[in-house]
């Protein structure tokens, strides 16, 4: 599995893993037809625990499609989700009340899956993450502001800390365009097969 904070590049090294290592790609799988992300960022204190419930079911859906085929990369997944409910915790946009509702189901789902392989966090400065953020240019999160980003950046950080689910590789990229330099590309990939080196078989969910 691959995370990190919001622009710094889950889905470009997904797909980078996915070839190079012909693991099959899960990238975050988005289905939001009542735009409750964008009514989030509008008024968070109404929309966060609809918004949160909503992506901690189709990320639940989208790591079980990938545990059936074993060899899987994901970019982010039900095991990230859990981030942004504390964060949303803290900031009073979702209630105590709210909190333990969803924290219930996501531990009910979460006893149903295994942890994956390795988890690649990729680390960024939150500064570097908004410059990316900007660049890909989606409106509902060009308009956020930086306050934001720097709590979520600052609540991964912390999560990774405390990480004990399995192998854990972090990677500070605020350097590293392993889209378009093959050195870089080199380098990520490099780190990524050594974590896995001990593994007996390739067909290890990552």
């Amino acid at each position: 599995m691959v995370d990190g904070v919001t622009g710094v590049g889950k889905t470009s090294l997904v797909k980078i893993i996915a070839e190079e290592m012909q693991f099959k790609p899960f990238s975050e799988l988005f289905e939001d037809e009542n735009r409750l992300l964008q009514k989030f960022f509008h008024d968070r204190e109404k929309w966060a625990f609809s918004m949160q419930t909503n992506f901690l079911t189709n990320r639940f859906k989208q790591y079980q499609q990938a545990m059936k085929v074993g060899a899987a990369v994901m970019d982010r997944s039900i095991y990230s989700d859990q981030i942004f409910a504390l964060m949303y915790l803290k900031e009073n946009y979702l209630s105590p009340e709210e909190y333990a509702v969803y924290n219930n189901l996501l531990h009910t789902l979460l006893d149903t899956v295994k942890p994956p392989r390795l988890m690649v966090y990729l680390k960024v400065d939150t500064d570097e993450a908004i410059r990316r953020i900007h660049r890909r240019g989606r409106p509902d999160e060009i308009e956020v502001e930086r306050t934001y980003w720097d709590n979520l950046n600052q609540n991964y950080e912390k999560h990774y800390q405390n990480y004990d689910l399995g192998r854990l590789l972090v990677l500070k990229v605020d350097h590293l365009d392993y889209v378009n330099k093959p050195e870089d590309r080199r380098f990520i990939m490099g780190e990524i097969r050594r974590a896995m080196i001990s593994d007996s078989s390739k067909t290890a969910a990552l």
